[in-house]
């Protein structure tokens, strides 16, 4: 079993090699964002609520080399307002009325979902997409109702929820390597 998870994550790395040119992309615009004092809104649940952690960790301390702090929120972080929020008006507004609280023109709601079809993960990004915000997602293998509602996607084809999540944080890596070299960040 563990030799053929570990085929399997190989082939799953190899595969996710040709969203290169979206990462870059995402990173480019991401540099750009925060010139203009933008901030990158994270949300996903369980595994994925810990990798979008990770990635505003790396954000707003550093992820290979010393540089200035970055605007990133974790949006599950805040286990009051999100507790709050899911008591007073449905669990599936929890990430959405936060996004409404804390998103600005400019910024940009990253989205991370194994499935595709978390319902409170999809209406963050209607929310999201409601207010002219830009809307990222990685996922599982498509088609996925998350994949189809952001404005951009990277979807993960892999056959177990473990892969689909170490093939995410490699992503969220690979970002966070190209947004320190947009920054002019030795890397």
């Amino acid at each position: 079993m563990i030799e053929q998870h570990f085929a399997a994550l190989s082939r799953a790395a190899q595969a996710a090699t040709s969203a290169a040119p979206v990462i870059r992309s995402w990173a480019t615009r991401l540099a750009d964002m925060y010139a203009h004092d933008g901030r990158l809104l994270v949300c996903g649940n369980g595994g994925s609520a810990a990798e979008a952690q990770h990635l505003t960790g790396e954000l707003v301390g550093r992820f290979r080399y010393d540089r200035h702090p970055l605007s990133a929120i974790a949006l599950h972080s805040d286990g009051t307002a999100l507790t709050a929020i899911c008591n007073d008006y449905g669990e599936e507004s929890g990430f959405a009325r936060q996004v409404r609280a804390h998103g600005r023109p400019g910024d940009v709601v990253f989205l991370l979902s194994t499935s595709g079809e978390s319902r409170n993960i999809l209406a963050a990004a209607k929310a999201a997409q409601e207010m002219g915000l830009r809307t990222w997602s990685i996922t599982g293998p498509a088609p996925n109702s998350l994949a189809g509602s952001s404005d951009e996607n990277i979807a993960v084809e892999a056959d177990t929820v473990a892969t689909v999540q170490e093939i995410h944080l490699m992503l969220i890596h690979a970002l966070c390597l190209g947004l320190d070299s947009e920054l002019g960040v030795r890397v």
